[in-house]
């Protein structure tokens, strides 16, 4: 029960952007951020306003979710109802990307974005140039340590969880996925059944960050 009791410093967002700026001030190396959250809990919307405030030249931002395995190979694996659990990524090939940005700082590199509209990553779609200094990736299970998630700490140099209500989240996540075409019924069942099974995986996980981030 210990780890679970260790403290884990709660920051605002505003915070969070004047570590970004002293980061890029700084004279270190390339640097590495992670963004962890349960579903619906504002990865996406805290990506999007660090991508509002900062050129993409100096920040880039890399998503989980374009490593989600494709549906085909899921239907192979009878996983297609758990998309978005643990094990229905490929972690190897996120684990690769990562070790390649950390180590090939004067190259551009591309990475895959997964879109919620046709349920599909398109390959090569996004881009981190040779200038960015700082990376942040954001995705569900950067801080686990199974099913080959392990990997991905070693690459962070300082990791953030978003901490948000369970109902307002819940709330966001229902309307998420009746905006992306399913039925209320459909997207309620959804969120409250495999995304709820995830966030609770990643209610393990916390405890290991290093920061709490409160959004609104």
């Amino acid at each position: 029960m210990g780890k679970y009791l260790r403290y884990i410093a709660l920051v605002r967002l505003d915070e969070f952007f004047s570590e970004i700026e002293r980061t890029l001030a700084s004279n270190v190396p390339r640097v590495i951020f992670g963004v962890i959250g349960k579903p619906g809990a504002g990865k996406s919307t805290v990506s999007q306003k660090v991508k509002e405030r900062f050129p993409e030249d100096d920040v880039a931002i890399i998503s989980m979710d374009g490593y989600h395995l494709s549906n085909e190979v899921l239907d192979v694996q009878a996983k297609r109802d758990r998309k978005g659990a643990p094990d229905t990524f490929d972690v190897d090939g996120f684990v690769t990307l990562l070790a390649k940005v950390k180590s090939f700082t004067n190259e551009k590199i591309t990475f895959p974005i997964f879109h919620r509209e046709i349920e599909a990553s398109v390959a090569d779609e996004g881009v981190i140039f040779s200038t960015a200094k700082l990376i942040i990736v954001e995705g569900n299970y950067l801080l686990s340590t199974e099913n080959g998630w392990g990997e991905v700490r070693q690459y962070l140099d300082k990791s953030w969880v978003i901490k948000l209500p369970d109902e307002v989240r819940m709330a966001r996540l229902i309307r998420r996925h009746a905006e992306s075409g399913k039925s209320h019924l459909d997207a309620e069942s959804w969120a409250r059944g495999s995304d709820e099974n995830n966030a609770q995986f990643i209610a393990g996980t916390e405890h290991l960050a290093d920061f709490t981030l409160e959004v609104d």
